[in-house]
């Protein structure tokens, strides 16, 4: 072989090692843990639906999925450290609707989230629902905006920071309503609790996941629920679409991502198995126990709803709904 032959047979082989890692880690992935950040508090409605999805996958995958929660700064503590991880799919972001509002609500430099990730899927909305608290007087939602109206500005209502659900659902309700209430966000749902149930703070519109055990103890008066028909866990209350009041979609939404440059072999086989997983039987009947609505789709189809979310947020800020 001569010294040219041999160089060129170097080279050949190189590449082919070169290429090997991201054909090799995407045809075995997973061959170790897999790490889930969720930027949010545990026992929330992310977390739980979180932790369904990793112990399935971790049984899908012969691997453990791991849940890190990563809380602050509204999901932007959790969602930076997501974007800043290596690309090689062994940490995925299970995201929330704040990747699609702190773009205007709480924007940072450290990641942008069309630009810092990859979408994965679109996996779910949540049931949200409109409560107040045992204290007040009200028992429909027209009470709620009769004296909202009549008195602007003197209701409070509860949530655990900027962007998250009750933040997000109640800004759009009163938007679509016209009327204002003095938002009350707390560091902890600890906090909230007690002061919902003391009627220190009078309106929750919140995630059913988290608040559903506390209208079924009667701590707090349920009125309505959002979304597109009645729910199954609370078929007594009407939605809002019912009462008139066109929320459209619920406003909490989760997806998965992966830090860009994460290989396109591997996004697809993520979102393959999460298919896989929320399509099975047993998680769709916890789908209809905790008030979820399994979306699925391609990472498109994340891709789009999360450029549509951005969109609406940042009008409804220009609009002073957030004021």
């Amino acid at each position: 072989m001569t010294i040219r032959t041999w160089a060129g047979a170097c080279a050949v082989a190189a590449c082919a090692l070169l290429g090997a890692p991201a054909g090799a880690s995407a045809q075995n992935y997973p061959d170790r843990p897999v790490r889930m950040l969720i930027a949010f508090s545990p026992a929330g409605a992310i977390d739980i639906l979180g932790r369904l999805i990793a112990q399935k996958l971790s049984e899908l995958w012969g691997q453990q999925v791991v849940v890190e929660n990563r809380p602050g700064g509204g999901g932007n503590i959790g969602a930076a450290s997501a974007a800043a991880s290596p690309p090689d799919g062994y940490t995925l972001h299970f995201g929330a609707q704040t990747l699609g509002t702190n773009v205007t609500l709480s924007p940072t430099t450290a990641f942008h989230p069309v630009t810092s990730f990859e979408p994965i899927m679109l996996v779910s909305t949540a049931l949200e629902v409109f409560m107040v608290a045992n204290a007040t007087p009200f028992n429909s939602v027209k009470e709620v905006v009769d004296y909202a109206k009549a008195h602007p500005g003197k209701l409070n209502y509860a949530s655990v920071g900027i962007g998250t659900s009750a933040h997000l659902a109640t800004v759009l309700f009163s938007d679509v309503v016209g009327i204002r209430m003095q938002h009350i966000p707390y560091s902890q749902m600890s906090q909230s609790y007690a002061d919902i149930f003391s009627g220190r703070t009078e309106i929750w519109f919140t995630t059913a996941g988290g608040s559903l055990p506390h209208v079924r103890s009667g701590k707090v008066r349920a009125l309505a629920v959002n979304g597109p028909t009645r729910s199954k866990l609370l078929p007594e209350l009407p939605t809002m679409i019912e009462l008139g009041i066109n929320m459209k979609d619920e406003s909490s939404w989760y997806g998965f991502f992966a830090p860009k440059g994460t290989p396109k072999a591997i996004i697809d086989k993520v979102n393959r198995d999460l298919q896989t997983v929320i399509d099975s039987p047993d998680m769709r009947e916890r789908e209809l126990q905790l008030g979820y609505r399994f979306i699925g789709g391609s990472p498109n189809k994340l891709a789009e709803h999360l450029k549509a979310e951005i969109a609406k947020w940042e009008q409804l800020a220009q609009k002073g709904s957030f004021k």
